[in-house]
């Protein structure tokens, strides 16, 4: 079992930056992949960004490449999420996930077992 904490978000301006992260209570196996799923008001949840814990590859939605940065760190059991230039239409609720069996697509929610209860970042034009 493996509890999610997101923090980091808030209110910027567009252009600026924030990073996110995402303590996880209970260890980060290498077998495990970390995502970061967004959610706009009257939008579906959407894929942002992924990393597998072992070997670090990482994953982007076309949308965010470039300007996002998703990394993690063994010792604080911790995923981070670097979001630069940021644009009014990155404004959306961003949620932490955790597959514990690297058991399908990365760029899927159903994919994900566990979940935070996410935080809010405001981007204003």
């Amino acid at each position: 079992q493996v509890q999610l904490v997101e923090s980091g978000g808030g209110l910027v301006q567009a252009g600026g930056s924030l990073r996110l992260s995402c303590a996880a209570a209970g260890r980060i196996f290498s077998t495990y992949v970390m995502g970061w799923f967004r959610q706009a008001p009257g939008k579906k949840r959407e894929f942002v960004a992924a990393i597998r814990w072992y070997g670090r590859s990482t994953y982007y939605a076309d949308s965010v490449k470039g300007r996002f940065t998703i990394s993690g760190d063994n010792a604080k059991n911790t995923v981070y999420l670097q979001m630069n230039s940021l644009k009014p239409e990155d404004t959306a609720n961003y949620y932490c996930a955790a597959d514990s069996n690297d058991s399908g697509s990365v760029y899927f929610d159903i994919t994900y077992e566990y979940w935070g209860q996410g935080t809010q970042v405001t981007v204003s034009s």
